[in-house]
């Protein structure tokens, strides 16, 4: 981070500045706090930081930003820290001008963030949100990490309600662009529909001025059918939409790699994607149309994609005991479903295919209806076994067994990891697929004899 002064925050939040210092970090949690820094005493479901202010302030803090009066302690008081935190960003971010991006979507949107970081990172120095600092207090500490040496820029949002959206595209303000990957379920106990979910989605635009561009999913119908009533220039991509601005052709998985040529203003280019899926081929579509309105050169940007690294938990294709492990143990919905199940499906082995599926979390009274959709897809991949954790995945459980495929259920991670270790061989390919909270990364290491 580079300097702040203590004035201008005081300024940007509302309140009274006592002294003045030269802020080079903000710190939310005294475990890590630096002399010198800016301390913001957040609120959350189990603590509450103003408790530790007298800390932070013997620990050298500079100044301290508060909702409350501390006794001994003089504090910037605000409202809201919260939003004290995302203004004090907003501020950093507006005294720089990189090429800044905004990504959000139900499913894939932290892939193709990686994606657009390559494509970006192959002519401009670039940073890009690390890990899921995709909220509300994650994506200000991203900001927080631009300098005048980054030309580029590549910001992850997520929300899981309405508002979340426009308040990070107007904390990050992506004026150089901004990507929707799709419109899916993740969410929809709180969204209540595809519709909701598509309004809370376009919340990007709310940090957007009318003259950036905005690139979305062409073979997605919700984004496909309102591109023409945004006010936004919108380019497209897609695979089976060959009306989309950006195409994928001649599509070829093998060996853990994916060639395909991308048709894009009026060229024909091959590309060789080090990861397997559909759904990847989708979101390089998305990285090299944004490459495209930076300004790169093709010999750049179609490149940079075979330096694409999988996170251990998101689709990350290994081998074990002599097996195709494909890990997707990040998050579930069930467009990711789909798209792990395209993966197994896919995979070259040279003995049986195993879907091993934990529950889908957040789906909300829909959750029963979208298990059983998701046993519908086992059941077009035909695998030659499948296993299912959890409450609702009997749900998934039910619907392959009634469509003949074989199956084990229980809602007991160590019985479905006895039952995987018992049926599992040499030679076989398998799935892990369930949302973050399942944990299912706790049933590979007992099948496979890894510590956690």
């Amino acid at each position: 981070m580079e300097k702040l002064l203590l004035s201008e925050i005081a300024k940007a939040i509302n309140s009274e500045c006592y002294g003045e210092a030269e802020i080079t970090e903000v710190c939310t949690d005294t475990r890590s706090l630096k002399k010198g820094c800016l301390f913001i005493a957040l609120k959350g479901e189990r603590f509450d930081a103003h408790d530790f202010v007298p800390k932070a302030f013997e620990l050298g803090a500079a100044a301290c930003i508060t909702e409350k009066e501390i006794d001994g302690c003089k504090c910037m008081v605000v409202k809201d820290c919260r939003k004290a935190l995302k203004d004090i960003a907003h501020l950093y971010r507006s005294k720089f001008n990189p090429f800044l991006v905004g990504v959000t979507g139900s499913v894939g949107k932290t892939t193709t963030k990686e994606m657009i970081s390559l494509a970006l990172s192959s002519k401009y120095p670039t940073l890009k949100t690390q890990g899921n600092l995709n909220n509300e207090i994650g994506l200000p500490k991203t900001l927080f990490n631009i300098t005048s040496e980054h030309k580029a820029a590549v910001i992850e949002m997520g929300m899981s309600h309405f508002g979340e959206i426009s308040r990070l595209t107007q904390t990050a303000a992506p004026l150089s662009a901004g990507v929707i990957t799709n419109i899916g379920f993740s969410h929809i106990e709180n969204l209540k529909s595809q519709e909701g979910i598509l309004k809370a989605k376009l919340e990007i635009l709310d940090g957007m001025p009318d003259t950036s561009p905005l690139v979305i999913n062409g073979d997605d119908s919700y984004l496909w059918n309102v591109r023409n009533k945004l006010q936004n220039k919108v380019y497209t991509y897609a695979i089976d939409n060959k009306d989309a601005d950006f195409v994928a052709e001649d599509i070829n998985e093998h060996d853990g790699i994916t060639e395909f040529t991308a048709v894009y203003e009026g060229k024909k280019l091959p590309v060789c994607l080090t990861a397997v899926g559909r759904h990847n081929v989708m979101n390089v579509l998305a990285a090299i149309c944004i490459g495209k309105i930076a300004g790169i050169e093709d010999e750049l940007i179609i490149p940079s994609f075979s330096k694409y690294v999988p996170d251990a938990l998101r689709q990350n294709i290994s081998e074990k005991n002599g097996q195709t492990v494909i890990t997707d143990c990040y998050n579930a919905s069930p467009d990711s479903m789909r798209a792990s199940l395209s993966v197994l499906g896919g995979v070259d082995c040279k003995g049986r295919k195993i879907a091993v599926l934990g529950d889908m979390l957040e789906m909300g009274e829909m959750s029963e209806k979208l298990h059983r959709m998701v046993g519908e897809m086992v059941l077009d991949v035909k695998p030659d076994m499948v296993f299912c954790y959890g409450k609702d995945s009997e749900y998934i459980y039910k619907t392959v067994t009634d469509g003949g495929i074989a199956s084990f259920y229980s809602s007991d991670k160590d019985e479905v990891a006895e039952a995987v270790s018992e049926y599992v061989r040499e030679g076989d390919a398998v799935l892990f697929k369930a949302s973050r909270g399942m944990r299912l990364e706790e049933i590979i290491s007992k099948v496979y004899n890894e510590e956690n």
